[in-house]
């Protein structure tokens, strides 16, 4: 399977390189970035035989299959329906839109194209997650309430590798998007009730830097989450499942009990690594014609939650 990596040389593109590297079946043959000399430089220092500054010029290729987009998240639907268009195949990392209208626009062309469109909701894929999820899917867990913080330190417009960033983040089509879609595929339900509170807006970047979120499913599982740029600590998002059968602390591809017992993972997946666990799930949904774990369609449910989280706002 030949790959395109767009936006190969930001913080989340060169995760996926390295994670395509683990994958015997895959071959980037193509890699895309805004700025000619970096990009030249990284695909060169890659071993990638080709490298372009503009998705077009990848999306004619015919040694490209399927494309990962690492790119700004306000590129994104635009560009997922863009791949889609070209007859390729596409992860889109997250969110897969800043919109639910745009989210919608990704999903009715995967339908009308009927190519692979997956969304990077990396949590559903990290090995402490999918330990939760394998006891619930067997009947041994039931989730009461997610209790997640979200924490940064990103006072200036920077991405994860400390780096200027051409675009802004958001709190919450980006960072609450990984929380909502796994409070809904651990409970499997559609959240009916929500609600957000923002703090203050950042004077130059206009977005804020600081949230709460609460949610409510049908069965009355719920879960509360804060999000904060202003956190001067550990980067990164906590999560404590607190269940019928014990309590959980995840932490990235880590998880404890209640009592901060480590819980041994080995078995789990194939890898400890979340990003090449969705880049396997990826590869193996187009290999076989089947509907990835994390398709757009059923990301679709989170986007509706955020977009009515983003109307409690006002």
């Amino acid at each position: 399977m030949r790959i395109c990596v767009a936006g190969a040389y930001g913080a989340f593109g060169i995760k996926h390189m390295d994670a395509l590297a683990n994958i015997p079946e895959v071959e980037v043959t193509s890699v895309m970035g805004p700025t000619e000399e970096k990009i030249k430089a990284f695909a060169e220092e890659r071993g990638v035989g080709h490298w372009a500054t503009t998705l077009d010029e990848c999306l004619a290729r015919d040694d490209v299959d399927a494309v990962i987009l690492s790119t700004p998240t306000q590129m994104h639907a635009e560009q997922a329906i863009a791949c889609m268009d070209a007859g390729k195949h596409v992860l889109v990392e997250i969110p897969m839109a800043d919109s639910l209208e745009d989210s919608i626009a990704v999903v009715e062309k995967q339908k009308e194209t009927g190519l692979i469109a997956m969304a990077g909701q990396v949590r559903r894929f990290n090995p402490s997650h999918q330990w939760i999820h394998n006891k619930i899917e067997a009947g041994e867990l039931k989730v009461q309430q997610m209790d997640v913080q979200t924490y940064f330190f990103r006072r200036t417009n920077t991405n994860a590798k400390g780096e200027p960033r051409s675009w802004t983040d958001h709190l919450l089509w980006h960072h609450a998007c990984h929380t909502v879609d796994l409070f809904q595929y651990q409970t499997g339900e559609s959240v009916s009730e929500s609600f957000g509170l923002q703090g203050p807006m950042h004077p130059e970047l206009d977005i804020a830097m600081d949230m709460a979120i609460g949610m409510k499913t049908p069965s009355g599982a719920i879960c509360t989450l804060s999000l904060s740029f202003n956190n001067d600590g550990p980067f990164g998002t906590f999560f404590r499942y607190i269940c019928d059968n014990g309590t959980y602390i995840a932490r990235y591809d880590d998880l404890f009990d209640g009592k901060e017992n480590p819980i041994d993972l080995e078995g789990v997946a194939v890898s400890n690594n979340g990003i090449e666990l969705i880049d396997r799930e990826f590869v193996s949904a187009v290999t076989e014609g089947r509907e990835p774990n994390g398709a757009v369609g059923q990301v679709l449910p989170a986007m509706e939650t955020l977009d009515a989280i983003e109307k409690s706002f006002s």
